[in-house]
């Protein structure tokens, strides 16, 4: 693989990586479940809040709208652009959100370590929601093609794959090192 490619792979999926991450640094306060549970097991818990989801989703866009006005065409231009950025980012922290749901029913507390499931479910999330995001605009006649399928390859995606959870890894520690965590993972 080139460097062409894996330094693509990253430019393009950067909104989702931004908006994960800015979850844990602007979080707290009350939690998306709202402390309720399903078949008596929260829902998400309480690492899960409004404020980290939605700050997450608006400094990902913020940085995807940035990224299309210094790279013109990144994601596209008009209304089809900010579908797509905020594909992007709500489906990194959409998948979040659906792998804390399992984990809570596998019987894994908050914290607790879910190996690889813990590393790609934002990035899942992202590549899925932006898939279907990708292909509704481009069926309605919005885009003159599919965003997605002309910028993430196989070769893109197998990258993010095994790249995702290396960098995961490496900003979590960092996280808990700054405090912002209570678990280096």
């Amino acid at each position: 693989m080139e460097w062409v490619t894996a330094a693509e792979a990253i430019w393009f999926i950067l909104p989702a990586y931004i908006a994960n991450s800015s979850a844990v640094i602007v979080g707290g306060g009350t939690p998306v479940d709202f402390g309720k549970s399903f078949r008596r097991i929260r829902i998400f818990g309480d690492g899960k809040t409004w404020r980290g989801f939605l700050g997450g989703i608006f400094a990902g866009t913020a940085a995807g709208i940035i990224m299309n006005a210094v790279a013109p065409e990144t994601f596209g231009d008009g209304i089809a652009s900010l579908v797509i950025i905020l594909s992007l980012t709500s489906g990194a922290l959409l998948g979040d959100l659906t792998e804390s749901f399992f984990k809570r029913r596998i019987g894994k507390d908050r914290g607790d370590k879910w190996l690889i499931a813990d590393q790609i479910d934002f990035l899942l999330g992202a590549l899925f929601l932006s898939f279907l995001a990708c292909t509704a605009l481009a069926a309605l006649g919005l885009t003159s093609g599919n965003w997605f399928l002309s910028s993430f390859s196989v070769w893109h995606i197998a990258f993010l794959l095994v790249f995702t959870p290396l960098i995961h890894y490496a900003t979590n520690a960092v996280g808990y090192l700054a405090g912002l965590k209570e678990v280096p993972w």
